[in-house]
């Protein structure tokens, strides 16, 4: 149980880590690479529409990674690997 919430933990960390530095080397010519944004999911400007009549229900998903969080989720899995709970 404590080796799951610790992934979590890690794949947490290394999700927001790499959004930070990815925001941070935006505007740096050589590292802006890093930024590169991918967007995945259902369009949040055209999400599925639901229409009965009663009631209309609305699905919407987006999921965006870059390319600082791929490094960085990669960083926090080799960690999480040597990490030693008993």
């Amino acid at each position: 149980m404590k080796r799951g919430f610790l992934l979590c933990f890690y794949l947490v960390a290394g999700i927001v880590l790499g959004a930070m530095l990815a925001s941070l080397c935006r505007n740096v010519p050589f590292l802006s690479w890093l930024a590169y944004t991918q967007s995945i999911g259902f369009s949040p400007d055209a999400p599925f529409v639901l229409d009965l009549s009663v009631f209309k229900l609305t699905f919407g998903f987006s999921f965006g990674v870059n390319v600082a969080q791929i490094f960085t989720i990669a960083i926090a899995i080799f960690a999480y690997n040597h990490t030693r709970l008993r």
